[in-house]
């Protein structure tokens, strides 16, 4: 495998880990500076150039984009996917990854617990937020903050509302977070590679420390993770459409809180509490994956004029409930049934036989107009083009 592993830092533990390794397993390695890339939009095809010259060829990219390029950086990975070149980690999972409100937002759709959020930006608006999510204590916490920097613990109100004000005055945007107190100081950072939990610690702040980052003085320990703990992981990672992630969780009265999911976990911290070799566990996934490059798949399959991918919801007492796929007919329609999303299960390539339930969403590619006509409260035909009215900005009357 001849392997690019993208960092501006080629002498960090990080990337020299993973250089080692690929190296001590035969792979062809090299470091590319993120930034000397230009992106070559002139051509037939998607290509790049480094350090002004047209790049070889590579069979996989190992991301490792810095917070303060994400831009560039994003664009740089989702060039490479245009090229087909593999990458564990997609342009859209490391934004998604690097944002925490959009983070939150994918995460809530899909049923992940995480402490109570609220985003607000209405002076007016904090009080009742801060109230929504549980009342003070609350976390502040920036939007692209990383390694601990950001995150604020607010013990009253007034305070809260004092700190927000002052972010968003000189334009940060903040979330505004339960703190859970019942983790006392501790979380759970999971290291996963693809389909697994590869390696696990517990970190703990020390003293009055309220943030267990390792940056920020936290011990860790080395623990094997509860298998609850392991598939939340492992389903945040792949939601967020990352397939080598640092996912941080709470632990929580009830179970796993996921704080944040991680595109560029750092391997220092995880490598010296468990001996274990992640790094060589993050080649060994890539070297086994590299002939199966991801593919943004609504871009893939939305390129034919009337088709596309659509989610259809099996409404209670609709006419699908407790009919076989096989029986709905969506097939005759010309519509086929990609993945069959049941609370946190997901059914991959359903069979005929597979019996619908109320609730059931249907990840589905076919014909638009026929999926549109499966849902009421759409039109089923294209409203005409009105004529601009007489008076396109009625005038107001006292």
């Amino acid at each position: 495998m001849k392997l690019a592993i993208l960092s501006r830092a080629p002498k960090s533990y990080s990337t020299a880990r993973l250089r080692a390794a690929a190296e001590q397993r035969g792979h062809t390695v090299r470091v590319l500076n993120t930034l000397r890339f230009a992106i070559d939009l002139s051509g037939a095809e998607p290509d790049l150039q480094y350090r002004g010259r047209p790049l070889s060829d590579y069979d996989a990219i190992l991301p490792r984009i810095g917070a303060s390029i994400t831009y560039f950086g994003t664009a740089v990975v989702r060039q490479f996917e245009q090229m087909d070149v593999y990458t564990p980690n997609t342009a859209n999972g490391i934004a998604n990854a690097r944002d925490k409100l959009r983070a939150t937002q994918i995460l809530s759709r899909h049923n992940i617990g995480m402490p109570a959020t609220a985003f607000v930006r209405n002076r007016a608006d904090v009080r009742p937020a801060i109230e929504r999510v549980g009342g003070a204590p609350v976390v502040i916490k920036l939007l692209e903050g990383t390694q601990g920097i950001g995150v604020i613990l607010a013990p009253e109100v007034k305070t809260a509302e004092a700190i927000i004000e002052t972010l968003q005055s000189t334009r940060q945007n903040v979330l505004i977070q339960r703190f859970v107190a019942e983790s006392r100081g501790r979380d759970i950072r999971a290291l996963v590679v693809g389909d697994r939990v590869v390696a696990a610690m517990r970190r703990t702040a020390q003293g009055d420390e309220f943030r267990s980052n390792v940056h920020r003085g936290g011990s860790v320990e080395k623990i094997e993770i509860t298998p609850e703990y392991e598939q939340v992981a492992v389903r945040s990672a792949q939601i967020m459409g990352l397939r080598i992630a640092g996912v941080d969780m709470l632990e929580g009265a009830d179970g796993p809180l996921v704080m944040e999911v991680n595109s560029s976990p750092g391997l220092e911290g995880i490598e010296t509490a468990t001996q274990l070799d992640v790094a060589g566990a993050i080649i060994d996934y890539l070297a086994n994956q590299v002939a199966f490059p991801e593919i943004d798949v609504r871009q893939r399959l939305s390129v034919s004029t009337g088709y596309g991918v659509a989610e259809i919801l099996v409404h209670n007492n609709g006419d699908f409930v407790g009919k076989t796929l096989g029986e709905s007919e969506l097939g005759d329609r010309d519509i086929t049934v990609l993945t069959v999303n049941r609370g946190s299960t997901v059914i991959p390539n359903p069979r005929k036989g597979t019996v619908l339930e109320a609730g059931d969403r249907l990840l589905c590619f076919g014909k638009l107009e026929e999926m549109r006509s499966m849902i009421p409260e759409r039109r089923r035909r294209r409203a005409k083009v009105r004529k601009l009215p007489a008076e396109p900005i009625p005038t107001e009357t006292s």
